[in-house]
């Protein structure tokens, strides 16, 4: 398996105080890692640098084998996100917004792909609708729709499943891991749902005050910690974390 994302002692520090500390991370091609922590752990800050929106203080990040500090620009056509805590336009209708984004994108004959995502998200109702109309869980729907419209290779996603029903939830887990198997895309996700997360994801990522403090498959955590859910890992890693 070829290497998609790799950083290598990423730091970010906003006066004085270090959001993430010299995070070391490696992301194989068609593999789905969840990155948990809780409030001020540092996951916000690492998305953002993945995505190019806050720049390290120090430290690396390659993409696809390229510098993306340095050449961002290069990649991120091949990248794409999704979090409920970015608004997309809402005094536009969803269709307005996929529209646009597929043609920031690029995206070649737009009207076929946004109908082929109108079908996977099940948008059929709500595509002549303006965003500021829908519900939350219906803008994460369009939100999650949007990040797949340029067919991503590494998908970043926060929340993905925020203010989504369980049944809505299921069959977004399935649609995820669909299109990983399909297209080979490389997925890192945070989320709260660690249920979510012992069903869809190959590895785990655990930060504690901008460190990495534990990793490995939902299994072998579980078993390392002879614990029966993730959730009581979760609970157990980040209070000896906050003990160090």
């Amino acid at each position: 398996m070829s290497t998609v994302l790799q950083t290598t002692d990423l730091t970010k520090e906003f006066s004085q105080v270090l959001a993430v500390d010299r995070l070391n991370l490696r992301l194989e091609k068609g593999s789905i890692t969840a990155l948990l922590g809780g409030n001020g752990a540092g996951k916000t800050t690492t998305l953002s640098m993945l995505l190019g929106l806050l720049k390290p203080s120090s430290g690396m990040i390659e993409l696809f084998g390229e510098n993306f500090i340095d050449n961002r620009f290069s990649v991120l056509g091949r990248m794409n996100f999704s979090s409920p805590y970015v608004d997309l336009p809402q005094r536009l209708t969803v269709r307005q917004n996929l529209s646009v984004y597929g043609r920031l994108y690029g995206v070649k004959n737009v009207s076929r792909r946004i109908d082929e995502l109108v079908a996977e998200f099940r948008l059929e109702e709500l595509l002549d609708r303006r965003l500021r109309r829908l519900s939350s869980g219906q803008k994460t729907r369009v939100s999650l729709a949007k990040s797949m419209i340029n067919r991503p290779e590494f998908l970043l996603l926060d929340e993905p499943t925020a203010s989504l029903d369980p049944e809505t939830t299921g069959w977004i887990r399935d649609l995820l891991d669909q299109y990983r198997k399909e297209s080979g895309a490389t997925i890192l996700f945070a989320s709260h749902d660690m249920r979510e997360v012992e069903l869809l994801c190959d590895d785990v990522l655990l930060l504690s005050q901008g460190k990495l403090v534990e990793k490995g498959s939902p299994r072998e955590l579980l078993s390392k910690y002879d614990h029966q859910t993730l959730e009581e890992v979760f609970l157990q890693v980040s209070k000896q974390g906050g003990e160090e």
